[in-house]
């Protein structure tokens, strides 16, 4: 059984006109806080987006923008990391099974292709996925690498170099004087 998504703004097809719809979706706050957990985020502080949906036949388009804040954790510290997103979207879904193998194919500047079941589009669960692709997945506080130098964590290039004068080729080498 499917769990039903945490931000879902079901939108019928047969609500859904050929002539361009302003739309509006916001997370409130216990869909917020599930989404943080689901994304591992300390917190979502917003997550709303404005767009407009058309249809053709089965497909459905959106196109708005959406915006969220959230805190994220330092990979190397721990601490908060405030992050803000505000950025396009395009989106086409099309019915469950329909997209064709050669328009996965698409270029960077095209729509991103989603699939959808049974006679709606979830624009909450495509604008939350956006949301989370959007995020830094590395973030880093500006002096995570002091930090960690000081806590005796190494650098990925000392951590490299001394791998290398430890493999038993330097010895080998050392030994032949080069």
């Amino acid at each position: 059984m499917n769990k039903a998504p945490e931000f879902s703004r079901p939108f019928r097809l047969d609500a859904i006109g050929g002539e361009p719809r302003a739309v509006h979706v916001e997370a409130d706050e216990a869909e917020r806080a599930a989404l943080a957990e689901r994304f591992g985020l300390v917190s979502i502080e917003t997550l709303a987006a404005d767009a407009t949906i058309r249809r053709e036949g089965q497909r459905v388009w959106a196109e708005g923008r959406l915006k969220g804040r959230a805190v994220q954790s330092c990979v190397a510290t721990g601490d908060p990391i405030p992050a803000r997103i505000e950025e396009p979207f395009a989106l086409r879904f099309d019915p469950e099974g329909e997209i064709s193998e050669d328009e996965l194919e698409l270029e960077e500047s095209d729509l991103d292709l989603l699939s959808y079941e049974g006679g709606s589009i979830d624009l909450g669960e495509a604008v939350a996925q956006g949301f989370s692709l959007a995020l830094d997945p590395f973030p880093r506080v500006a002096d995570a690498e002091d930090r960690l130098r000081a806590a005796g964590v190494k650098s990925e290039e000392e951590a490299e170099e001394a791998r290398i004068e430890a493999s038993p080729f330097a010895a080998l080498k050392a030994l032949k004087g080069e």
